[in-house]
């Protein structure tokens, strides 16, 4: 496969790591997101020490920041003149208790959902120099356990749980990853595909720090024992950025298994899916 320029978020640990560490071995040009300079930086050097491949960099961000997204977006720009690959790979459970950003926003769905489709919109120019460009968005099997959306409480300040957070932003961002198929399509952009892959229930430290209650705690904590190892939460995500069965592919979900699957459609519709759309572009066109 043709070596390609790769930006992961959420690489510095988990899941992440494993699939930098993967593609890094492959030779690609690997580009690592962390909020943490020191950890980034360890990181890097602990990949290139592992796969002796030394086109290994870091860009450091807060993704619950949309300026300091906006900010890595700038740097990222002026160091690449283009982008093959990005894969939206950080995502958080935060607490029982509903949290709010600097930005003013829930914290579950300024991370899982503004985040990403920040960084997609924004990139779309680097993207598109690339011949053949692939958009790979994390959702989960949770995406089934948020609730009915509610879209007059869109930021869950009268309905929230962590839960519901998480699930509905999962939710969201599979409408708008089959959005954002249809939006490059209709503009004419046909070297962008964008497909979405969750990583099934895998062994690390996601939602392990939050207080999310002492029954979803415990949930957690005992879970741990019977979920797979964490390189099986990478097949998919690995397999979506380097396999030729899926160029020109666009649209589709995978499971953990790097099969397609359907996700749950209960609450979907076209004006469903518009609306996501809609609030995303009104709510951070300050950042666009």
């Amino acid at each position: 496969m043709e070596k390609k320029i790769i930006l992961i978020t959420g690489a510095t640990d988990g899941i992440g790591k494993i699939t930098a560490t993967t593609l890094a071995k492959q030779g690609h040009t690997m580009i690592i997101h962390g909020r943490n300079r020191s950890k980034a930086a360890t990181v890097c050097e602990q990949i290139k020490a592992d796969t002796g491949n030394k086109n290994v960099n870091y860009v450091l961000a807060d993704l619950l920041s949309m300026a300091d997204i906006k900010r890595m977006v700038a740097d990222l720009k002026t160091k690449y003149d283009r982008l093959d690959i990005l894969i939206n790979n950080a995502g958080a459970f935060f607490n029982k208790q509903r949290e709010i950003t600097r930005d003013g926003f829930e914290k579950t769905i300024a991370l899982n959902l503004f985040a990403p489709f920040l960084l997609m919109q924004s990139l779309v120019d680097l993207l598109s120099k690339s011949t053949s460009a692939r958009i790979i968005n994390m959702y989960s099997a949770m995406h089934k356990r948020g609730g009915k959306p509610d879209f007059n409480d869109f930021q869950l300040e009268k309905s929230y749980k962590p839960d519901r957070a998480y699930g509905l932003s999962k939710l969201y961002l599979v409408w708008m990853t089959r959005h954002l198929a249809s939006e490059l399509k209709r503009n004419g952009i046909n070297n962008i595909t964008v497909n979405g892959t969750h990583p099934g229930a895998v062994a690390t430290n996601f939602g392990q720090d939050s207080d999310k209650g002492f029954f979803i705690n415990m949930i957690f904590k005992i879970a741990l024992n019977f979920m797979d190892k964490p390189e099986a939460g990478a097949v998919s995500s690995i397999y979506l950025a380097t396999s030729q069965e899926v160029e020109g592919i666009s649209g589709q979900f995978y499971s953990n298994k790097a099969e397609v699957e359907k996700p749950d459609d209960k609450y979907w519709s076209v004006e469903n899916e518009q609306r996501v759309w809609n609030y995303l572009q009104k709510t951070l066109k300050a950042y666009l």
